[in-house]
C-alpha cells in the first residue's frame, strides 16, 4: 500500500524577502525570508520526508532508490520544483533559458520554465512580464545602455490570476506579492537589472551576456484559456498544461473522491483546513501522491494548487 508523503518545506533567506511565509505556519530563519521551497529534491534545497515509511528521507533518495512511487522511469532528476515566494520587495528582473541553452552552458543542466499562481498582493501591485523592444538589437542597445524603464512591461496584477513565465521570457515578481511558482527543477537564473541595490555593501552580479543571448524579441505574451470542471463538492480549474508540467487550482466544501494518475501529483494546501483520506491537512501542508495510489479523499474547506509532470519531463 503506497503512502501519501507530507513534505518538509525548506526556507530560503532573500534580499527581497519579508515574513508573510508565517501565515503558512513556517517557522522563519530571519525577517528576510523569501522562499519556501515546498517540494524539491534540488541540491540547494532537498526536501525531507516527514512521515510514514520514508520518514527521514530526503525526496532525491526516494527519486533515486524508489521511482515507483512517481511512476516515471526516465529522467535522472525529480523533475518539478514547487515554491511559495513572498516579495516583499521587488526581486531582480531576470530572465531564464531553455533546456538546449542550459545543457549547453550550464554543464547539462535543465532549463527553467515556471508558472506563478498569485496567492496575495497589495492593492496596487505589478509584476514584469515581458519587454517593450521590438528586436533583439533593440532589446540589447537598452540593456548595455541601461536604459530598463523602456525596457521593461510591468501589468497590474490580482489576487488570483495566473501566468506562465517560458524560458527567454523577462520577468519580475514586484514588492507586496505573494506567489505559488511551480517551475522545472532548476535553480539557473540570469539577473538583467536589479535595481543597483547593495548586498553585503556590494551590488550583486549581473548576468548581461547570458541575458542578452537566452532573451526572446519580440516579447508575445503566453495566453491560456483554464477550463473549470466539478468533482463532487470540489471546483477544479485547469490552468495549464505545457510540455512540463500540467497544473490546476482546487476549491472545495464538502468532500470529493479525486481521482489518482499513473504519475505522481504535487499537492499545495494554500487555505482553509480539511483532510486527506482522513489526515489532517490545513495551510501550509504539501504533500506527493503517489502514481497508482488510487483514488484519494478530501474532505473540508480548502484550496489547493495540484501539478504532475508532462510528457518532457519523463525522457
Amino acid at each position: 500500500m503506497k503512502e501519501i508523503l507530507f513534505i518538509e518545506p525548506v526556507l530560503k533567506e532573500r534580499i527581497w524577502g519579508g515574513t508573510r511565509l508565517k501565515e503558512y505556519g513556517y517557522d522563519l530563519p530571519s525577517d528576510q525570508t523569501g522562499e519556501c521551497w515546498a517540494i524539491s529534491a534540488h541540491p540547494h534545497g532537498d526536501c525531507v520526508i516527514r512521515n510514514g515509511t520514508y520518514s527521514g528521507c530526503t525526496l532525491s533518495s526516494l527519486w533515486n532508490n524508489h521511482r515507483e512511487l512517481f511512476g516515471l522511469t526516465g529522467g535522472s532528476e525529480f523533475p518539478l520544483l514547487i515554491k511559495i515566494i513572498d516579495a516583499k520587495n521587488d526581486l531582480s528582473v531576470q530572465v531564464h533559458p531553455d533546456d538546449a541553452y542550459a545543457a549547453e552552458h550550464e554543464n547539462g543542466a535543465s532549463g527553467k520554465t515556471e508558472c506563478w499562481y498569485v496567492l496575495d498582493c497589495k492593492e496596487d501591485a505589478a509584476i514584469v512580464i515581458g519587454h517593450n523592444a521590438k528586436t533583439k538589437e533593440e532589446a540589447e542597445r537598452l540593456i548595455r545602455e541601461g536604459r530598463f524603464r523602456e525596457l521593461i512591461r510591468e501589468i497590474p496584477v490580482h489576487k488570483g490570476d495566473f501566468f506562465q513565465i517560458e524560458p527567454g521570457v523577462l520577468h519580475s515578481i514586484k514588492g507586496g506579492t505573494v506567489i505559488l511558482e511551480t517551475q522545472q527543477n532548476s535553480d539557473i537564473t540570469y539577473r538583467v537589472y536589479d535595481y543597483d541595490r547593495l548586498q553585503n555593501g556590494k551590488k550583486r552580479e549581473l548576468h548581461t551576456e547570458q541575458s542578452i543571448a537566452v532573451l526572446k524579441c519580440p516579447f508575445r505574451p503566453t495566453v491560456g484559456k483554464p477550463v473549470t470542471y466539478r468533482v463532487g463538492a470540489a471546483t477544479v480549474k485547469h490552468l495549464i498544461t505545457c510540455p512540463y508540467y500540467s497544473v490546476e487550482h482546487i476549491t472545495l466544501s464538502g468532500t470529493a473522491l479525486m481521482p489518482a494518475g499513473k504519475v505522481f501529483q504535487n499537492l499545495s494546501v494554500i487555505g482553509g483546513e480539511g483532510a486527506i483520506d482522513g489526515t489532517k491537512i490545513r495551510k501550509g501542508d504539501h504533500f506527493i501522491v503517489p502514481a497508482e495510489y488510487g483514488a484519494f479523499e478530501l474532505s473540508g474547506a480548502l484550496e489547493i494548487i495540484r501539478s504532475s509532470p508532462c510528457e518532457l519531463m519523463v525522457k
